[in-house]
């Protein structure tokens, strides 16, 4: 019997798929579109959020590989552990990259050079000139350095900023210099005019930019987050950003999607995307790419790329 593969592109949209696998398109409908015991390769659905994600896994009981197409597992990753030892569950580290880093310089600059004022301004037809802060000769840390992480400082060469500092969960070193380990951060965050969270959401960065971290920011500081929302403790935020003592440029949040009537709407120096940093024109071509890629590995049995957890 063919073995199923569920991909959620259409499949007619690749070029030259591995035979040997009856491929389905499934892209979060509530209908199934084949039996998902027959599933060996599950391509989660982009975007649809976690009770979609994980919907079909119990039944998919011959399933071995679980590709997401987002950099972040947090959405799949507690239902590894209801799949059979071996199961390994794959990200899509080198779809997103490109495509976050931009939104992040563009939260940077549109924060500093208060672009959204600017737009108020036009819509009430006044001219609402001054001067704003430059990115030019600040200090940015990243928080969270990664494929993402690095791609933002790629893109904030050009800038002229005084100092770039880089922290992961441990230490290394880097083509652009040292990464400092989560331990430094206390230290560094009071240096930076602009923090830049793009670290992932696990157990240990869940609150991360809680109370504590966001007192030691200096005063007028940025905070920027591409990362999940969960990473920033949403009160605390916004009993700094009420005080105006800090501002903050937001594309995910906690809740999200951001309901209405919540205060992070309307607080003031906040700047709000609706967790766009992903899908652009750059991600069905990236996406396709690395579902193709990952198809041929598993028809050959080949080492699969981008494998972040196994059950079992």
């Amino acid at each position: 019997m063919t073995a199923d593969v569920w991909l959620p592109v259409r499949p007619d949209l690749f070029d030259g798929l591995p035979d040997g696998f009856a491929y389905h398109f499934w892209d979060g409908e509530p209908d199934f579109p084949a039996d998902p015991a027959r599933c060996v390769f599950y391509g989660v659905p982009y975007m649809k959020g976690s009770a979609v994600s994980v919907r079909p896994l119990p039944e998919m009981t011959a399933v071995r590989v679980v590709q997401t197409l987002t950099a972040g597992i947090d959405d799949v990753l507690p239902a590894l552990s209801g799949l059979r030892p071996g199961v390994q569950l794959c990200n899509a580290r080198g779809v997103h990259e490109a495509s976050t880093a931009e939104l992040a310089l563009t939260l940077i600059l549109a924060s500093l050079r208060g672009i959204p004022d600017f737009v108020r301004g036009q819509d009430a037809e006044e001219w609402r000139s001054g001067f704003r802060p430059a990115l030019a000769d600040r200090s940015v840390l990243i928080v969270g350095y990664g494929s993402i992480g690095s791609a933002v400082e790629d893109r904030l060469v050009p800038f002229e900023c005084a100092r770039v500092a880089r922290v992961a969960r441990s230490a290394r070193t880097s083509p652009r210099g040292p990464v400092h380990p989560l331990a430094e951060l206390p230290a560094l965050l009071p240096q930076a005019d602009v923090v830049v969270l793009t670290t992932p959401l696990t157990d240990d960065t869940r609150g991360l930019a809680g109370a504590a971290f966001l007192s030691r920011m200096k005063d007028g500081a940025l905070l920027v987050n591409v990362a999940r929302g969960g990473v920033v403790d949403t009160e605390a935020l916004l009993a700094e950003v009420r005080t105006g003592r800090l501002r903050a440029a937001l594309d995910v949040t906690d809740p999200e999607p951001l309901p209405g009537g919540h205060p992070l709407w309307h607080a003031p120096g906040v700047l709000i995307t609706p967790h766009v940093g992903g899908p652009t024109s750059a991600f069905l071509p990236r996406a396709k790419r690395l579902l193709h890629e990952q198809l041929v590995r598993f028809a050959a049995d080949e080492p699969l790329a981008n494998v972040v957890a196994t059950a079992g």
